[in-house]
């Protein structure tokens, strides 16, 4: 069974955030990968040892804050945050180039093919969309940034990064396949470094129901950002 990290304990709020790993599925997905124990509804379901509720979810890659509620009360209340937009999320990417100050991206987006998403062109409705990014720290060729999505539709951190060219560093759908090897960041070898998308849900705060998470940024992550810092601009 997969042991999951609590980021805040069971209690009488009724909810509990845990720290997902990357490549972990949030509920069942198809029937290969549904085994007992491989998403994380199920793991925290184990080891709490009672049924759980998902309240929002994060793509498989992605790691960092998940919510979730133990009871149908506290999952309807929490839910409802969402929905009236009263949660705070911070996000943190690495992405492709220099982001030198803050964006406020608001940009409609639409479904595309293949369960993507993608900016609604001219002419055409989207569902409204906006995220606030700021930089953290800037390298050579690469920057992290701290991402607030205001709205919460599909993929929209990673559309919306896209869309004013600063992809991810690795993105299966939305840009680069391949994994980031040593030599892509100034080394030599062809190691690899990354291999996901470089997204991690670093927060989540509900202040209606006085609820706060925080999750510290992944080994992997802060191993690109170490082989990074040779590149630094000041």
């Amino acid at each position: 069974m997969t042991a999951l990290t609590f980021l805040t304990p069971p209690g009488p709020k009724g909810l509990v955030a845990v720290d997902k790993p990357p490549g972990m599925l949030v509920i069942p997905g198809r029937a290969t990968e549904a085994e007992e124990g491989v998403c994380v509804r199920d793991a925290v379901a184990r080891q709490l040892g009672r049924e759980v509720w998902v309240v929002h979810r994060i793509d498989r890659d992605t790691s960092g804050v998940l919510l979730l509620a133990l009871d149908a009360d506290s999952h309807r209340a929490a839910s409802m945050a969402f929905e009236h937009g009263e949660v705070k999320k911070t996000y943190l990417a690495l992405v492709q180039g220099v982001v030198r100050g803050p964006l406020d991206i608001d940009l409609p987006l639409m479904e595309a093919r293949k369960r993507k998403m993608k900016v609604a062109p001219a002419g055409l409705v989207g569902k409204p969309s906006r995220t606030l990014v700021r930089p953290v720290e800037t390298f050579a060729k690469a920057t992290l940034v701290a991402c607030e999505p205001l709205t919460g539709r599909q993929h929209q951190i990673r559309v919306h990064l896209m869309a004013k060219g600063h992809p991810l560093l690795v993105d299966h759908q939305y840009g680069r396949r391949q994994p980031l090897l040593e030599k892509d960041l100034g080394g030599d070898g062809d190691e690899v470094v990354l291999d996901r998308t470089p997204l991690h849900a670093a927060s989540l705060e509900i202040p209606s129901l006085g609820f706060k998470a925080e999750s510290p940024l992944p080994a992997d992550l802060r191993a690109v950002l170490e082989r990074l810092s040779t590149g630094i601009e000041r």
